[in-house]
Formats: C-alpha cells, structure tokens, sequence
C-alpha cells in the first residue's frame, strides 16, 4: 500500500471508529433563534437538523421558535442561544445606532419578501400604481420604515392612505380598492383561500427595496472567540438550504410540523414555490456566490436609501455590523439541479 493508500485508511478507519460510539468526538451544541413560528420560511435550517447536516459539521443545533411572545434577539443578547434570525438590515442599522455588538454573517434570502397584496380588478398593474388607492393596511413597523421608502421613491402615496393591519385578510378582502401588506410566501395562500381569486402582488425588493433578509446574527464577542463555529454553522445553513429547496423536503416540514402543528401541508408547498418563483434565496448576489452570500454593496445600497428616506442616521457606522467573510465562497451550489 502506498503511504498516501495508507494515511487515507487510516483517516477513514479513525473516522469510523469515532463514529461508532468508542470515543465518539462531542459535537459543539449551538441554539439558534428563529423570528418567528416554524414555517417553510425557515426550511433550510429545520432540514440542517432533520437530515443530520449539522452533525456532519460537528454540531448540536438546536432550533428556538419565535412567535407573537418570543424575545429571541433578547436571548442572543443573554447569551442564551448563539444565533439570531435578523429579519432585515433595518434591525441591523438600529443595532449600530443603539451600540448593540452584533454582527450579521451570512443573509439566507436575497430579498426581503415583504410584499403589498391588490385586487386583481382594481387597476393596478405597477408598483407605483398602489399609489392611486384610497386605503392600504399596513402594521406600524413597516409604515415607519417601507412605507417611508415607497413616499421617496414614488410620487402619489400619502399617510392619508394607511389603515392599520391586524394580520386578518377580512378588512382587505371587503374592499376592492384597497390593498394590504404581507409576506410573499404566506398571506396571499390565505386570500386565495378565503377570497377565492389570485391576488395581484408586488414584492417591495423587486421595486428597490433591496434589503437582504433572514439573516444569521452573532453577538460580537461570540464571534470573535468562536469563528469556527460560526464558519460550519453558516456552511451546514447553506447546503440545508439548497437541499430543502431543490431536493426531497419531507424531513424538513416533517420538523415544521412537529414544532407547529398548525401548518399545513399546503402552506408549506405554496411558500416553497413562491421562494423558487421569486428569486428570494438564490437571486442577486446569491446566483454568483451561492445561497447565504451577503453583499456589501447590497448593504450600502439600502443604507443610502434609507438615509434618503429619513429612516436611519447618515452618521451611523453601519459597516460594523456585517461581516461578509464567511459566505459568498458558491458553497452547495452544486447540488441546485442546472
């Protein structure tokens, strides 16, 4: 045998016999802090867990639901879980503003899928013509931020326009001449099944609001003692996410379902097909560095448009708070069918 055929045998033997119990090397067990109730938008991760990806990195991942009650990013902060799901750079630049050490590795989706939902017969065709309707329910987080950024960027939409959404279909599907906020990947499932029509979306990202979302946050100090870590954590992220997405994803929902038993199999094909319809994983920056790439020009990009929108400070340092080298290197891209 040569010393090469050797030193392999070896390695796979060793493996092997840490693998079957006599020594087995201790995984490093990690938590990570969702946004909100499983969902499909989460898939890749809860995948990661199901079908042993994360173990094959070396670690315990152990996923912690957000939801209505939640406190997840208070968790990180405490040092109770080691990862947080930042739902988009606006909670980023808030984080530099007040002086809070974390920092965004890797961003799952390219785009944020926020979207405003229209009746198919109220005469809107663009983005811009959402403008022309008299009412759009909207909650207040994304009044003081999206909405901000629609009034700099479109001429027409008014304050005058906002009622309050209260995350219930009734008062918009009353209404042919309003619209309402949502996420791509859910609300319009449900007005299709109690409105009985499909309605007319527009996703924000696709007209500028160009913010990555889910992203995976750390704490600074965690960081920087544990970039190992952190580095297979976003690794194992990324091939969960191209396996949930363009392989078999039973494991995966069969975890959704088991943490919330109240998705349905339905809910859970519709979002899969909306992230594939809507590039909202592997569009932009993602098609050239693979799924979880974080693009600073992408986050420099939404900074000057929302200091344009008088969102955020101009003097904030917001380039403290990412940190594009651990993604970005076309990880798993492979495994995306050509």
């Amino acid at each position: 045998m040569s010393k090469i055929g050797a030193w392999t045998f070896c390695l796979a033997a060793g493996a092997a016999v840490l693998a079957s119990g006599g020594g087995a090397l201790a995984l490093d067990e990690v938590s990570f802090g969702t946004n909100w109730l499983a969902e499909a938008e989460h898939g890749g991760f809860y995948q990661a867990v199901a079908d042993g990806t994360y173990e094959e990195h070396g670690l315990k991942v152990t996923i912690v639901q957000g939801g209505p009650n939640a406190a997840n990013q208070a968790l990180l902060m405490a040092d109770k879980i080691q990862f947080y799901m930042q739902g988009n750079l606006i909670g980023s630049f808030s984080a530099v503003e007040q002086d809070i050490p974390v920092v965004d590795v890797a961003a799952i989706f390219q785009k944020d899928p926020q979207v405003l939902i229209a009746h198919p017969n109220s005469g809107v065709e663009t983005f811009a013509d959402l403008a022309k309707l008299p009412t759009i329910f909207m909650g207040k987080d994304l009044f003081t931020t999206g909405f901000q950024w629609m009034k700099a960027e479109f001429p027409g939409f008014k304050d005058e326009q906002i009622k309050p959404y209260t995350f219930n279909p009734a008062p918009f599907l009353a209404d042919p001449m309003s619209a309402q906020q949502g996420y791509i990947t859910s609300e319009p499932y449900a007005i299709e099944q109690e409105g009985g029509f499909k309605p007319k979306l527009f996703l924000m990202a696709d007209a500028g609001f160009d913010t990555p979302s889910t992203m995976i946050e750390v704490k600074a100090d965690y960081l920087a003692a544990n970039r190992d870590i952190v580095q297979r954590f976003i690794d194992a992220s990324i091939i969960g996410w191209y396996n949930y997405l363009y392989n078999d994803p039973s494991l995966g929902n069969a975890l959704i379902k088991q943490d919330n038993p109240e998705m349905t199999d339905g809910q859970l094909a519709f979002t899969i097909d909306k992230m594939k319809e809507y590039g909202l994983v592997d569009s932009g920056a993602a098609e050239e560095g693979g799924i979880g790439c974080l693009s600073m020009d992408q986050v420099k990009s939404f900074f000057d448009k929302m200091v344009a929108a008088g969102v955020v400070k101009a003097d904030i340092d917001y380039a403290k708070v990412v940190d594009d080298s651990f993604a970005c290197k076309q990880l798993g891209m492979e495994l995306k069918p050509q």
